[in-house]
């Protein structure tokens, strides 16, 4: 709930594209229902070679529709998944952005510790932390182990994680790339595949009261 002492949200909308490589799966929902899920991974599971999944073609769209409404919970300016062509969900990618009316966007610094909480995740080891200058913008990138906590708050499980901070030019709000993963083999492919998306990222202010918009070219 909004008090009198909290900041207005920033009123203030972009455009978010990226030239996804075959494997990345659009996941964004307009209106975040389980039908609208649904539509979207029938779509997609419809045009998915047969011949090269390893699973059931039903277990690829369950699996796709929880993805979707999972992803889109916190309702974020885009959702994708990474498919391999066994049909096996490899990684999750969200983009966030954050801003208030009359508080000034914080740098990289005042970022870096922001990037590293999670609600129901503990940072383990030393991440790493790097600059980055990319077409969306000065950025920085952190690359992490998470300790997950599992349902019910019983035992943890080990994830790997890489968020990325970009401040775009002309813009007050900070845009925030998250890609996480869970198995460890996976970490190099992974890297590779979420850099190279987000060098892609195009980040475009719209007119107030314009709507943002999802990536291009999101499907396999």
């Amino acid at each position: 709930m909004t008090t009198l002492d909290d900041p207005a949200p920033l009123d203030e909308t972009f455009e978010c594209a990226f030239e996804f490589q075959p494997g990345w799966i659009d996941l964004t929902l307009r209106e975040g229902t389980r039908a609208e899920a649904k539509a979207l991974a029938t779509e997609v599971v419809n045009r998915l070679n047969p011949l090269g999944l390893e699973i059931e073609k039903s277990a690829v769209l369950d699996d796709m529709v929880e993805r979707a409404v999972d992803l889109n919970d916190d309702v974020p300016t885009l959702a994708a998944a990474y498919y391999s062509e066994a049909g096996e969900a490899l990684a999750n990618l969200t983009v966030d952005s954050y801003g208030d009316e009359g508080v000034s966007r914080p740098g990289p610094e005042e970022v870096i510790p922001l990037l590293l909480q999670w609600g129901n995740a503990q940072v383990t080891g030393d991440p790493q932390i790097t600059r980055l200058e990319l077409a969306a913008g000065p950025a920085v990138r952190i690359q992490a182990m998470l300790k997950v906590k599992r349902m019910l708050g019983f035992g943890r499980k080990l994830a790997e994680f890489i968020k990325y901070a970009v401040f775009p030019p002309g813009m007050e709000r900070f845009v925030v790339v998250t890609v996480i993963w869970e198995k460890a083999a996976l970490t190099e492919q992974i890297t590779e595949l979420a850099d190279e998306a987000v060098r892609t990222m195009r980040i475009t202010p719209l007119p107030t009261g314009g709507t943002s918009t999802s990536a291009d070219g999101g499907t396999a």
